[in-house]
């Protein structure tokens, strides 16, 4: 009798440990606190859906690495660790994967943003500048100055394509709309920020929104000056109840969890995997109490139009700042155009550093 019980003890010890061993570990890294109700704490969220929705994941995650040589040693430990899948989820990442990357080819590599890839690693995003472009429309329809305020982190594609989208969505029901530009050069810096924000009033902008790492910092200002805000990256209309008007926001999860699924199948492509408002990847967060309901329908009708795309973002024309035509009508700009975007549209006040 022992010997069956030591026997199916035994049995039983091994098929944990094969349960444990066919685990897949998951690393992300964050250039900032996961808690900055922001860019890193989406991605979070992102990993906190992946932890809930796989049985057979442990995941692990890295917060606050800086854009520079010491991502890839985090890199590198992790993947000495046993991580079979990295999430470089910082825009500044993308060249320090690639290297990591070619050192590990058996380790894949998804990284957020960029129109670099290896066979080893791929790019996810979402085109998040739709919801920029609905938000703006709100923004376009609350605003009594018709001068807007942007708060903006570095002059990368990514964060132009959502100045420009804001200020092409506001113009599109109010084309006295202007957006003034300041830049912090700061993913998070509170005191520039904040100061921004202020000036941006003081200015005439009734509106204000940004892209830096965390809304917090200008939505707290303009709730407190009594004017309005748009949130990005996550909903943070409880910093901001009264001159909240919506956010574009982030939805990593059913993404990130396809991606790992894809590793483990062998169905891994190196690609430019992007999401939208039709996959839901990017979102608009519930309106605040300062849009009407025939404003939140406007919007909401512009969203039902991107998503049945009979509305482009950047469908021409397109004019930059000094008037000159960009995309002309009839035509639409591609992926690869958007992403390498280097120019402010007609209608942005501010120098493009």
């Amino acid at each position: 009798m022992k010997k069956v019980i030591r026997t199916l003890l035994a049995t039983s010890i091994l098929a944990i440990s094969v349960q444990a061993a066919a685990e897949t570990k998951v690393g992300f890294i964050y250039v900032g606190p996961k808690s900055d109700y922001g860019y890193n704490y989406a991605q979070e969220q992102g990993r906190l859906y992946m932890e809930e929705h796989m049985d057979d994941v442990e995941t692990l995650y890295f917060e606050n690495i800086p854009e520079n040589a010491d991502v890839q040693r985090v890199m590198e430990r992790m993947v000495r660790s046993g991580v079979e899948v990295v999430f470089p989820t910082s825009y500044g990442y993308l060249d320090h994967a690639l290297k990591v990357a070619e050192k590990y080819p058996d380790v894949h590599f998804a990284h957020s943003g960029g129109l670099k890839t290896s066979d080893n690693l791929m790019t996810y995003f979402a085109e998040i500048d739709q919801a920029m472009y609905l938000a703006g429309v709100a923004a376009g329809l609350t605003t009594g100055t018709n001068q807007l305020g942007f708060i903006a982190a570095h002059p990368i594609p990514q964060v132009l394509r959502n100045i420009n989208a804001f200020t092409r969505g506001a113009q599109s029901v109010n084309p006295e709309v202007t957006t003034s530009v300041i830049w912090t050069s700061s993913w998070s810096d509170p005191t520039r920020e904040a100061e921004a924000a202020e000036a941006l009033i003081s200015g005439g902008a009734d509106v204000l929104t940004g892209h830096v790492d965390s809304p917090i910092n200008y939505v707290q200002v303009a709730e407190r000056r009594g004017v309005y805000s748009v949130g990005y990256h996550a909903d943070a209309s409880q910093f901001a109840p009264k001159g909240w008007l919506v956010g574009a926001i982030w939805n990593w999860g059913p993404m990130m969890v396809n991606i790992v699924n894809s590793a483990k199948d062998g169905s891994w492509k190196s690609e430019h995997l992007r999401g939208d408002l039709l996959t839901e990847a990017a979102k608009l967060s519930d309106f605040g109490s300062a849009v009407s309901e025939e404003d939140q329908q406007t919007v909401l009708d512009r969203r039902e139009a991107i998503m049945n795309e009979e509305l482009q973002v950047w469908a021409g024309p397109v004019f930059g700042q000094d008037g000159t035509v960009i995309v002309e009508e009839g035509d639409t700009m591609t992926l690869e155009e958007t992403e390498k975007m280097d120019f402010l549209v007609q209608g942005v006040q501010g120098r493009l550093k």
